[in-house]
């Protein structure tokens, strides 16, 4: 199925049910606090590199690219055993790859931890288990891929603060993996919703995930 049939099946199966997916605060029966164990903002400019994935990239992309001290933000697939993997073998759940995004920010204007507070507070449903909203499948779970035992720490302390304190109706279903490799998505899909700010999926699914970064953080909006 193509990329368009398949993000308008799911736009209409949302309509269908009444529901809109992912929008800020899905699950959550309370603010989502900062975390406890975070890094200390660096002294200096620097480059560090995050990755996450939950649900489609094209919602995760657009709200960090809202976010201050963000460099850059890419689309792509992890968590997979198929080197250079492709949309097509990707959404067929055939190779074990998550749609992700790689962030890197500048770790002097922006904590690893305050990223993380974003993801859970706006970009997803994180108690979803291998879904988010009208798409479903192991290539939407939620992940965040770890690059070094730092941030092993903080997102898995992270996590424990938030199921301690039931910020959730349900537990967090968030896994925290080893990031293996991070493979770029094809063209198309990179800043989708900045190029494509109509379509449907982005309006019913998207766009609300980004309002809601501006309005629930203000002090990262950007």
């Amino acid at each position: 199925m193509s990329k368009v049939s398949v993000r308008m099946m799911a736009m209409m199966l949302t309509v269908l049910a009444g529901a809109v997916a992912c929008r800020a605060g899905s699950g959550a029966s309370a603010a989502v606090p900062a975390p406890v164990v975070d890094e200390a903002k660096a002294s200096a400019s620097a480059k560090q590199t995050a990755v996450v994935a939950g649900g489609c990239f094209w919602g995760i992309q657009a709200v960090f690219q809202h976010v201050k001290g963000v460099v850059s933000v890419t689309s792509g697939y992890a968590g997979g055993s198929v080197k250079n993997p492709d949309y097509e073998t990707v959404s067929g759940g055939r190779t074990g790859h998550a749609e992700s995004v790689q962030i890197v920010y500048d770790p002097s204007k922006v904590s690893y931890g305050e990223l993380l507070r974003v993801f859970f507070s706006v970009a997803l449903d994180p108690t979803e288990v291998n879904r988010q909203g009208p798409d479903q499948g192991t290539q939407y779970r939620s992940v965040i891929f770890y690059g070094n035992d730092d941030q092993k720490r903080i997102a898995e302390a992270y996590i424990a603060q938030l199921d301690q304190a039931k910020v959730f109706r349900g537990k967090i279903a968030t896994q925290v993996t080893p990031l293996q490799a991070f493979y770029p998505a094809e063209g198309y899909h990179q800043n989708y919703a900045t190029v494509h700010p109509n379509d449907p999926y982005i309006v019913y699914n998207d766009a609300p995930k980004v309002a809601n970064l501006r309005k629930e953080f203000p002090e990262l909006w950007k």
